[in-house]
């Protein structure tokens, strides 16, 4: 039985719906020993600034229970080093890949999207959940205004695909989707990780150099699936689902909830070829149940009787 995977973000076609996070999978071409690339729906690459960025003190990384917290601190080589060492042979994959952005001022965004977008880079996801420096470090991604006017400045200036990241760290996430779409967003990616951090009880010292990271892993997976839920129901534009997925069943759960396409994260630290078990698992998901397309059960989540 053929099933069709593919799905259609808001003309941004996929294969299939199986992306790998940013912040997971490098700049996309460290994974090419553990699996092909051009079997996922797609990947995003990890978080690029408009110049090189050392990121935060280490450590960095830290596990938790069904989780792990990270404080990396957006370190990359800035946009101008991957348009020369990464991007000429990314844009020979037969698979989308999506860059990630970042900046401290609206103006950060905009001209490093315009600086990718002139190197042919044909889809960007966006992290708001960065603090703007000249609003006294409120996260642009906290507040619907700010959300609103970063997504419209860049929409202004690139005519790329705009996925915009949100992150949980909010008290209405449906009220960011909406400022996000209205501002012209073609996608959001719902979520980013929760604010967290862990104290060592011995040193009495934080376990990262920053005291505070991200959490991430199946720890995450139901408050990510409620932050969808309320997204789809706020926006029409498409959904991509992220948190927590580490089995075929957890990806199902974010169509049902009505996402389009989802992206695996924190499971390939553990498993670099995870992204492609996940696929193959949705695949005989649907087979065994004589699901024709993944289209079909998107959103097809069923009230309580």
């Amino acid at each position: 039985m053929d099933i069709d995977l593919a799905v259609d973000l808001n003309g941004l076609p996929l294969d299939n719906p199986v992306l790998a996070a940013s912040g997971t999978f490098g700049y996309g071409l460290e994974f090419k020993p553990y699996l092909d690339l051009n079997k996922l729906g797609g990947f995003v690459t990890k978080g690029l600034s408009l110049h090189a960025h050392e990121g935060n003190p280490t450590p960095r990384i830290f596990e938790t229970a069904s989780g792990m917290l990270n404080s990396i601190g957006l370190q990359n080589i800035g946009a101008e080093c991957f348009i020369r060492e990464q991007w000429p042979e990314l844009q020979t994959l037969n698979t989308v890949v999506v860059v990630n952005i970042w900046g401290r001022t609206v103006e950060e965004y905009v001209r490093v999207g315009q600086t990718l977008e002139a190197a042919g880079v044909k889809a960007l996801e966006v992290n708001i959940s960065c603090p703007n420096i000249k609003e006294g470090g409120v996260q642009f991604g906290k507040d619907p205004v700010m959300t609103h006017r970063i997504v419209s400045e860049l929409r202004k200036a690139v005519s790329c695909h705009l996925m915009i990241k949100l992150s949980p760290n909010v008290s209405d996430i449906a009220l960011i989707a909406k400022a996000a779409e209205e501002g012209g967003a073609d996608s959001l990616s719902v979520i980013n990780t929760l604010h967290g951090m862990a104290v060592n009880v011995e040193t009495r010292q934080p376990e990262l150099g920053s005291i505070y990271g991200g959490l991430s892993g199946p720890a995450i997976l139901p408050v990510a699936l409620y932050m969808v839920d309320q997204s789809v129901r706020s926006v029409s534009i498409p959904i991509i689902g992220i948190g927590g997925i580490f089995r075929p069943e957890d990806a199902i759960q974010f169509f049902l909830v009505g996402a389009t396409a989802v992206q695996v994260g924190t499971y390939n630290f553990i498993n670099p070829a995870g992204t492609l078990e996940i696929l193959e698992g949705i695949r005989k998901f649907c087979i065994e149940r004589k699901i024709a397309s993944i289209r079909d059960i998107t959103g097809k989540m069923e009230q309580p009787r």
